[in-house]
């Protein structure tokens, strides 16, 4: 990792670049692949399916048989464990729900809003070097708790065709209504454009690499909506010597393992803490099975020295990480000033990796500084708020004078009409 000492203000930016692609070098094979999409449906599916995945699937879709056959293939101990996770993710998005708000703005004019589930949603699962099945966890949960009708899963499949059974059992547990075994670009185009097999969408969500993610972005000029751009995983830690310098480590190893194109930053104020770090991370990572990945995210990532807690913050919200982990004596100034992170992990004992799975919170976070205006996944992005109102006589001659005068000032003459009419009706 790169050890930075001090960096001045005006080189934070080329400091805490991240290690992407741009979307130039990558948007021209993700708009061929949609324009092929688009006008052969399965046919181009297949092809790309065939190209990238090594695989020929004529059908695409995944049976109850291999379902079935799935949840015999997952042990005991790893059912209970899905259950476990599903059960605090539950919890903790059935408690988001909120009631209708009715609001009487005037005498006679009723305004209240409520929530709709969005009717068609599609999750994107990568499953590529490893299979996210708890991804699903945090996707369908949700969606099943905002009452969407349509839950289509795409997730890429291995070299003999076949979906890593804890993919199809979870997403089977979790009432996903159809899974594809289709992945990368072609999947998210499938359900941007709807294919003979496969449905189109209103609504996409689900991480992926910078491919997918160009996707994602591409969709929505097709009136495809989208959770957030989220890229490639990454990882911040602020930590000073109230730390675990083994447990940082191994923090910092749990996103670098993720993808060679993750990233991870420690930012410190204190030198041990730092080379403690570097240390601990080197005797980890031997030891790790997906040490090879790891090893290229490590080159990408930073251990930054900084000179006092309130530059340290002022860094932490310009690079608005996916992940934030605070382990410091003055946590609640990090925990109240922090404005820009996907989530937040406080204290020795909150490993990301429990976000990641079971704490309850949602792992499908923003991503590439995102943080700065987006929210991670929760009950609300598979839903939409639709307002409604009701004026009765009293309330449009309360508020009908205003409304003629407004639209006589914008030069808007059948606006002021459809009022007057009704208030000449109440004469």
């Amino acid at each position: 990792m790169k050890i930075i000492k001090n960096p001045s203000s005006k080189n934070w930016e080329e400091v805490l670049k991240r290690p992407t692609q741009t979307v130039d070098d990558i948007e021209a094979t993700v708009n061929e692949i949609f324009t092929e999409v688009r006008s052969k449906g399965d046919q181009a599916i297949e092809k790309y399916t065939s190209l990238f995945d090594g695989i020929v699937i004529k059908n695409i879709e995944v049976s109850s048989e291999e379902i079935q056959q799935a949840e015999k293939e997952i042990s005991a101990e790893l059912k209970e464990a899905i259950q476990l996770a599903k059960e605090n993710i539950t919890k903790f998005h059935a408690a988001q729900k909120t009631d209708r708000v009715e609001v009487e703005t005037q005498n006679g004019v009723k305004c209240w809003q409520e929530k709709r589930p969005i009717q068609k949603v599609g999750l994107y699962i990568p499953g590529g070097s490893a299979p996210l099945f708890s991804t699903i966890l945090m996707l369908a949960v949700p969606a099943q708790l905002a009452g969407c009708k349509e839950i289509v899963l795409c997730t890429p499949p291995d070299k003999k065709g076949n979906i890593h059974p804890a993919i199809l059992y979870t997403a089977n547990l979790c009432g996903v209504t159809k899974i594809f075994k289709v992945g990368g670009i072609q999947a998210i185009a499938g359900l941007t454009f709807g294919t003979e097999s496969i449905p189109q969408v209103y609504k996409i969500f689900g991480p992926g690499n910078q491919f997918v993610t160009v996707a994602k972005q591409l969709a929505t000029r097709f009136n495809v909506a989208i959770d957030m751009p989220a890229g490639p995983s990454e990882l911040l830690v602020f930590a000073d010597k109230t730390a675990n310098a083994s447990f940082v480590a191994s923090d910092l190893l749990s996103q670098a393992e993720h993808g060679a194109d993750s990233q991870v930053i420690l930012v410190t104020i204190s030198e041990d803490i730092l080379k403690e770090v570097e240390e601990k991370i080197q005797q980890q990572l031997k030891e790790l099975p997906r040490k090879a990945i790891a090893e290229k995210a490590i080159e990408n990532s930073k251990l930054i020295l900084v000179e006092n807690d309130e530059i340290a913050l002022q860094l932490i919200n310009q690079y608005a990480p996916e992940h934030f982990i605070v382990v410091a004596k003055n946590e609640e100034f990090f925990v109240n000033g922090i404005q820009n992170a996907g989530s937040v992990f406080i204290g020795n004992y909150t490993p990301e990796s429990a976000g990641d799975y079971a704490s309850g919170t949602n792992h499908t976070l923003p991503t590439n500084a995102y943080a700065k205006q987006y929210s991670g996944v929760n009950l609300d992005s598979f839903q939409k708020s639709m307002t409604f109102q009701k004026i009765n006589e009293t309330g449009i001659k309360s508020i009908g004078k205003t409304i003629e005068l407004m639209a006589e000032a914008e030069g808007l003459q059948a606006h002021k009409n459809a009022v007057s009419l009704r208030l000449k009706s109440l004469e």
